[in-house]
């Protein structure tokens, strides 16, 4: 019996290690390494041609998976589109520029502000009226073209 005793502080060591070797804190979750009891530590096993295999092709699949989410962020990094819209109605033709600088104008000539408290600027075309409504800074209004 006195040797039972003593296997049983044993076993309940070696089950608290894997325990806490399971549920890592926070700050160990990046390490990959388990550290394994004292008592159960054994000669490391030689892995064979099988698992050497499998092991290389889960490194290849989980390097091929990491250039598959890079590549999707770089084609979408390098896409810079540069759009123009340019409105031709009536023998008249506007771009955005043109319109843009428009109605800044109104806002520093006809409104009476500061061109540097212009925050933001919505632009409404509307060709059949020849008007061009805005929004500038929450406060709205038109001009004709």
């Amino acid at each position: 019996m006195a040797g039972r005793k003593s296997t049983k502080p044993a076993a309940k060591a070696t089950e608290t290690a894997k325990v806490e070797a399971i549920e890592p804190k926070a700050e160990e979750i990046k390490t990959e390494v388990i550290a394994e009891p004292k008592e159960a530590k054994k000669a490391p096993a030689k892995k064979t041609a099988a698992e050497t295999a499998k092991a290389a092709k889960t490194e290849e699949t989980k390097a091929e998976a990491s250039k598959a989410k890079k590549a999707p962020a770089k084609a979408a990094a390098k896409k810079n589109v540069e759009t123009v819209l340019h409105i031709q109605y009536g023998g008249k033709a506007y771009a955005q520029e043109d319109l843009v600088n428009i109605a800044k104008d109104v806002w520093k000539y006809d409104l009476k502000r500061k061109a540097g408290d212009l925050e933001s600027i919505e632009l409404y075309v509307k060709p059949e009226e020849n008007k061009v409504y805005y929004v500038m800074n929450g406060e709205s209004g038109s001009f004709s073209i």
